[in-house]
């Protein structure tokens, strides 16, 4: 197949600019699947539609009967509703909250289509395009989720779009448990209660324990305070408390040592008037496949036409849901780009070329390589 042309750079960023000025946190996406939705029947995509979850659905129809292809990209950011949405743009740089992570891989999701039309390409499958909810924080990965419910292995591949990390290759999930501790007390008066317990101070003894587990280095694990939040006042004895941890691993293993060490801690620190409660808030598995993967092949030679470096990498994605049901499954990007989940987040125009080449590679090699 000849080098495909990339004719539409000025349109893509154009799209990606608008989606970013949706607002979109999680699980307040609607605004934002509409406007896709949009963008799908304006491509006179086939079965078209926003299902019970909130992710959208578009299907190109291939021209074979070979199993389809699943293309994602999320809908959500990290940013709340009222973050001021101001965009910066140069032609070499885009700035503003939420363009790479994930404005440009949902504008990706329509480029390629453009691509493909230009090229006149004929995939001997059906390809279908999803913009889905909740990857982001405690969203759970709940979106994507039900995207492989609903095909379950039926897809020759699941292939997950971000609009940064181009040149990574995401073919490793890593698994992602979180936890909220709360402390319970009756408080009191700081003077006339003192001794009396306080939730605080229980929560930030735990909290030193916590500092002391023993975090695995093979496979490799992490372990975050991210909230400590509790208290009513300087002179009362806190009758509540709360933190909220973030633990991470490789393998399921990993995550298993940790939260026995925590759960040890938690006893030690049980008495008459005192109230633990102990509550998982977020959940992401773990999964991969080989870095000899016929799939995990087809994404290096995708990026090393386009004359980009291949890097596989382990991450928190999207991927992480069809990966740890033994699907086939990666995560790519479009662009090259930084601070990624802050205000300055920022995307670099020229690479986003290369970005979509890749992209069309590895899609339309699928079907010849599974």
């Amino acid at each position: 197949m000849k080098e495909p042309l990339f004719p539409c750079l000025s349109e893509l960023v154009d799209l990606a600019c608008a989606i970013q000025q949706i607002p979109a946190p999680t699980f307040q996406e609607g605004e934002r699947a509409q406007f896709m939705l949009q963008q799908f029947v304006q491509l006179n995509l086939h079965e078209t539609w926003i299902d019970s979850a909130g992710n959208v659905f578009g299907k190109l129809q291939g021209k074979g009967k070979r199993n389809p292809v699943i293309l994602s990209a999320h809908l959500d950011t990290v940013h709340p509703l009222d973050t001021p949405l101001i965009l910066e743009r140069d032609p070499l740089r885009i700035k503003g909250p939420g363009i790479g992570d994930n404005s440009l891989g949902l504008a990706a999701l329509i480029g390629l289509v453009w691509m493909l039309t230009h090229n006149q390409t004929d995939l001997p499958g059906d390809l279908w395009l999803v913009a889905n909810i909740c990857e982001e924080g405690l969203g759970n990965l709940r979106g994507i989720q039900a995207v492989v419910d609903r095909f379950n292995g039926f897809p020759l591949a699941y292939i997950v779009l971000e609009g940064s990390a181009l040149g990574e290759i995401y073919h490793q999930g890593l698994g992602v448990d979180r936890y909220r501790i709360s402390i319970f007390t009756e408080g009191g008066h700081s003077w006339h209660d003192f001794g009396k317990p306080s939730a605080i101070h229980i929560l930030t003894q735990i909290a030193a324990q916590i500092l002391e587990i023993e975090v695995p280095s093979s496979p490799r694990s992490t372990l975050n305070i991210g909230k400590i939040n509790g208290g009513v006042s300087v002179n009362t004895i806190a009758p509540n408390a709360t933190l909220e941890l973030d633990l991470r691993s490789e393998e399921p293993k990993g995550l298993q040592s940790m939260i026995r060490q925590l759960k040890e801690i938690l006893t030690h620190f049980e008495q008459a008037e005192v109230d633990i409660q102990f509550d998982q808030i977020g959940y992401r598995p773990a999964g991969r496949i080989s870095s000899e993967h016929p799939l995990v092949g087809l994404a290096i030679d995708s990026l090393t036409k386009v004359g980009i470096d291949a890097h596989l990498s382990i991450g928190s994605t999207d991927a992480n849901i069809p990966l740890s049901q033994g699907y086939p499954a990666v995560c790519v990007g479009i662009t090259s780009g930084g601070k990624v989940h802050t205000t300055d987040e920022y995307i670099d125009v020229p690479p986003i070329a290369q970005g979509m080449q890749q992209l069309f590679w590895l899609t339309t090699g699928i079907w010849n390589t599974l």
